[in-house]
């Protein structure tokens, strides 16, 4: 009789947020109950800083850029639709377009001044179109690992886009699962890796047909953020691990191309979570980048 892993989540994500020391808030999104984190208060001077994580994670991914970024900013940290405490609904369309849209009607409902979007991987993809979106229009937008980036030059964003990305990030075993998180770093075992894969395997496992779902259609117009970003007004931000093998170091080349005034922040030994391998300075980078607005 084989003995089922217990999922340990639930437990780990509560005493995350109470080291963290942030409120957790619920609301009502596109027939989606999404859940997201809040720690400080808008008010004159105080940037509100929006966190959206990548596929397959979830809003306890900025955990260790929250030990590092200003105590007196405003920060909202979600749990997209689809992942983490947030509902997916298996009727629903997770397109890079339609969770910007979702965004968008969730900070209009906070009415909200002085925002900053920071989105990793997916979640790049996704803060590129709210940035175009939302009104009024944010002070900045750092992308780290931007999915949705044209590896090189040749590539028609108009074209059907494919992936086999969701062999490595949407895992069905523990193996599976411990592969993924050496991938998705700098690819050298390691026993952080490990440790990770214990505590989220299980859920991981679990979620693995909704993920396959919210893949699909994030393929489906997988490009859609190069079609905004040269029409970006707001000053951006670009950070990259240069060992990433999701979205290879390349696609920084499309920035240099498209938006020559970015201000790119290349990490050397990093794969695709600067947040979580290189917290302290990458958090430095958006600090010092995100007061420069404020000038």
């Amino acid at each position: 009789m084989t003995v089922p892993t217990p999922n340990l989540w639930p437990l780990a994500r509560t005493g995350h947020r109470w080291l963290q020391q942030t409120k957790r808030h619920e609301g009502l999104v596109d027939q989606h109950r999404m859940v997201w984190l809040e720690r400080g208060r808008p008010g004159p001077g105080r940037p509100t800083v929006v966190l959206i994580h990548g596929f397959a994670a979830m809003k306890e991914n900025w955990g260790l850029w929250l030990l590092h970024l200003p105590r007196h900013w405003h920060i909202l940290v979600p749990d997209l639709p689809g992942f983490g405490e947030s509902d997916y609904r298996a009727d629903a369309s997770y397109r890079f377009e339609i969770q910007a849209a979702r965004l968008r009607n969730w900070l209009s409902d906070l009415h909200l001044d002085q925002v900053h979007l920071v989105g990793s991987s997916m979640g790049g993809a996704i803060a590129a179109i709210l940035a175009h979106k939302l009104e009024p229009a944010p002070r900045s937008l750092t992308l780290l690992n931007s999915a949705g980036i044209p590896e090189h030059a040749s590539v028609d964003i108009e074209a059907p886009f494919e992936s086999d990305r969701d062999g490595i990030l949407i895992p069905e075993s523990l193996t599976a699962v411990y592969r993924m998180f050496n991938s998705v770093g700098n690819g050298k075992p390691n026993p952080r890796s490990l440790a990770i894969a214990g505590l989220l395997g299980p859920d991981l496992i679990r979620r693995s047909a909704a993920h396959r779902h919210i893949f699909a259609d994030m393929v489906a117009d997988g490009l859609a953020p190069a079609r905004y970003l040269p029409r970006q007004a707001v000053p951006l931000q670009v950070q990259w691990g240069d060992r990433d093998v999701i979205t290879p170091t390349r696609c920084v080349d499309y920035f240099r191309r498209v938006t020559p005034d970015a201000d790119i922040r290349l990490f050397r030994g990093v794969g695709h979570l600067p947040m979580v391998e290189a917290p302290r300075r990458s958090a430095r980078a958006l600090a010092d980048f995100i007061h420069r607005q404020a000038d």
